[in-house]
């Protein structure tokens, strides 16, 4: 199914309606701060926000700030709650923006992260490492195996859908979808034959997406790869933009569809399989923050990526705070709990550009 934009960007570019930008970004970064601080707050043990900006400056300035509250609030702070918050919002991040991206590029307001495979890559990789014990004996860590995975899942797309030199959005959508099917399967296909019975727990919780493995160390990588990835869609805001109008007007306004289209899909995919191999599949951040943004800031993708970017952080933070709340002790997979949003929503959305679609050819 594909469902173009109404209407191109361009539109939104009305004179006046600039000043909107500044004040959206300057609310949705307020609205992320007091996320954060709600996430590391937020817990079996219940934190006072003074406490937990205390020991977060205490622990930036190497001490010169001094940290309220008693000596184990610094290490719940700081060790444990700080990089799992500090992952939802990278990953949230990446994600929506990935997912404003993908819907430009193959023009279908249903596109999301885990269209071409990628996701179901990280997957398999990252089972086989698991049951198979190969940490211990390759010192080959799951988010290592998960993002090697992603990668080759992305040329087996890529290959499938290059024809005659070409790759266009519908071959590599397919191309995408029948990968993520055998992947799948394949994924399916270990955990029954795991000689392990502890390993499916373990595999069945990667699966449904995690951020409670987040460490400082596990950050960099996630980190680089959505900055550097955002800055690049930011650069080519312009271009996104004119894909809305469609090929022929992207061609004629200068832009060499085939290859960009194809250099964002390598670009999308390669953060896609660095953000599961940390966090495994959480799926419908990249569907539902990009439809939530553009109601308030348009399709301009200079106006939509960072806007996009902080809702999704945000979107992600509290997710994970009700992923670690609404049954403790027993800690809920966030990727169930944006399933269960991202499902609905999804619905809703295929059912509002059916009944468009029928108004239009009426």
């Amino acid at each position: 199914m594909t469902i173009a934009p109404r209407r191109p960007a361009t539109a939104d570019l009305a004179p006046g309606s600039h000043w909107r930008q500044p004040a959206v970004l300057v609310v949705l970064t307020a609205v992320l701060v007091v996320s954060v601080t709600a996430g590391i707050s937020i817990g079996s043990v219940r934190i006072p926000p003074g406490q937990v900006w205390s020991n977060l400056a205490a622990a930036v300035t190497g001490g010169r700030i001094d940290a309220t509250g008693p000596p184990f609030v610094q290490a719940i702070v700081t060790q444990s709650r700080a990089p799992r918050v500090l992952l939802a919002v990278v990953v949230g991040a990446g994600l929506a923006v990935v997912g404003a991206a993908l819907q430009a590029l193959v023009r279908n307001m249903l596109a999301d992260p885990f269209l071409l495979g990628v996701s179901s890559g990280a997957s398999v990789a990252a089972v086989l490492v698991i049951i198979s014990g190969a940490t211990a004996v390759l010192g080959l860590t799951t988010p290592v195996a998960a993002f090697l995975g992603a990668l080759l899942a992305l040329f087996v797309v890529y290959a499938m859908s290059r024809s005659g030199g070409q790759v266009t959005p519908t071959r590599l959508v397919l191309s995408g979808v029948a990968v993520a099917y055998v992947l799948s399967a394949l994924t399916s296909l270990l955990l029954i034959l795991a000689a392990r019975p502890d390993a499916y727990r373990e595999v069945l919780a990667w699966l449904l997406g995690s951020l409670g493995r987040a460490t400082w160390d596990l950050l960099w990588l996630p980190t680089g790869a959505v900055v550097v990835g955002v800055a690049i869609l930011l650069a080519a805001a312009r271009p996104l933009n004119l894909l809305l109008a469609g090929d022929e007007a992207a061609t004629t306004m200068g832009v060499d569809v085939p290859r960009f289209r194809a250099g964002m899909f390598v670009l999308t995919s390669l953060v896609t399989g660095v953000l599961v191999s940390v966090s495994g599949p959480i799926g419908f951040v990249g569907l539902i923050v990009p439809h939530a943004v553009r109601l308030v800031v348009g399709s301009d993708h200079r106006r939509l990526l960072p806007a996009a970017a902080l809702s999704g952080a945000s979107f992600l933070v509290w997710a994970d705070i009700a992923a670690r709340t609404v049954a403790s002790p027993i800690e809920v997979p966030v990727g169930v709990l944006t399933a269960l949003c991202g499902g609905p929503f999804f619905l809703w959305l295929v059912r509002r550009e059916a009944r468009r679609g029928t108004r239009t050819s009426a």
